[in-house]
């Protein structure tokens, strides 16, 4: 199997100066021509290597998803260090990476994509990715993704062994279990696929805004013993004085975009914390 690269791109001064100037104007006046592609599409005639996509994803996680589809050659724009994707403020060479791309991948919530890829001149097709770490979602999008680059192939060996490592992770979890019983948590909505892992009890769900003095009140009273947070939008302690033990679950990949280590990490994660219990 070819050796899957993310590549970082770095532009002459010259060009640069060139670009960053396109994507100032291009923030100011554009209005958004660069159209969205979220459909199970079949052909690939476009790519520029003859059969092989090249891929740009605005951060890891939609990387990830185009590592597991069979794409090789992918770049990523925000580096994994940024703690809040949605607010990197994109530089003159990443235009210059989606100059090249066959597909751009982004996320509904990142709003700087379509403007990346106007300002670069792209012919690439701009791809919307279901952000999802729910196991069934991820599969059907990782499969829908292979259908647009043409590695249906490559999708569904990955789905296959992810499938494997998954059930795997579950039944590991649950032989983890507090005296044999499912534990009772709170979730932050981007962290309910982990819950879901483990089996675990939901009483409750936060977010994606910070928890109210209501909602604080409310959730405190289902009695949880854990609170699975989203690390990437952390506000700090969810439930101060419950007793639950927070969890932090990370829901992006690193930088070798491998997606199955998510669940890995996740799973280990919360194993740890049952286990302290």
């Amino acid at each position: 199997m070819a050796r899957n690269r993310v590549r970082t791109v770095r532009v002459p001064s010259a060009l640069a100066l060139t670009l960053s100037t396109a994507l100032v104007l291009t923030a100011a006046t554009a209005c958004g021509s660069g159209q969205a592609d979220n459909s199970a599409d079949t052909g690939t005639s476009g790519q520029q290597n003859g059969g092989a996509p090249v891929v740009v994803a605005t951060t890891t996680w939609e990387g990830a998803f185009a590592r597991a589809a069979g794409a090789e050659d992918v770049t990523v724009i925000v580096p994994s260090s940024a703690r809040h994707a949605p607010d990197y403020d994109p530089k003159p060479s990443d235009l210059a990476a989606v100059a090249g791309a066959d597909f751009v991948l982004y996320a509904p919530f990142e709003p700087y994509a379509a403007k990346i890829k106007e300002a670069a001149g792209s012919d690439a097709r701009l791809v919307e990715v279901n952000l999802d770490n729910d196991a069934d979602e991820a599969s059907a999008e990782v499969r829908r993704l292979g259908k647009l680059f043409g590695t249906e192939d490559a999708a569904a060996e990955w789905d296959t062994a992810f499938k494997s490592e998954y059930g795997t992770l579950r039944d590991e979890l649950r032989d983890a279990w507090p005296g044999g019983k499912a534990p009772a948590v709170v979730t932050q909505v981007f962290s309910a696929w982990s819950a879901k892992m483990a089996g675990a009890e939901v009483v409750g769900t936060y977010g994606p805004e910070a928890v109210t003095a209501k909602q604080l009140s409310d959730l405190s009273k289902t009695k949880p013993a854990y609170v699975l947070d989203n690390a990437h939008m952390t506000t700090g302690e969810v439930l101060p004085g419950s007793g639950a033990k927070q969890v932090e679950i990370a829901n992006y990949p690193g930088e070798d975009l491998d997606l199955t280590a998510v669940y890995e990490n996740a799973a280990n994660t919360i194993k740890k914390a049952l286990a302290a219990s």
